[in-house]
């Protein structure tokens, strides 16, 4: 079968969770960093809420690290 690809479950947090990873910032601040596209990247679903993938989030939070070599 070709689902080997997606059969890996992925974990999607909530804006609050974001917000509560990042240690505590605002919803103002992230929607600002949205704004400004150098929030991570966020998947909207049809309910108009928006989820954050937790694979997603650990790679823009590494980028982010002070004293790393790019």
């Amino acid at each position: 079968m070709a689902r080997d690809t997606r059969t890996k479950s992925v974990e999607l947090l909530t804006v609050r969770q974001v917000l509560d990873e990042l240690g505590g910032i605002s919803r103002r601040t992230f929607y600002r960093w949205r704004e400004l596209r150098i929030a991570p990247t966020c998947i909207r679903l049809p309910n108009g809420e928006l989820r954050v993938r937790r694979d997603v989030l650990n790679d823009w939070l590494e980028e982010r690290a002070e004293g790393v070599a790019s």
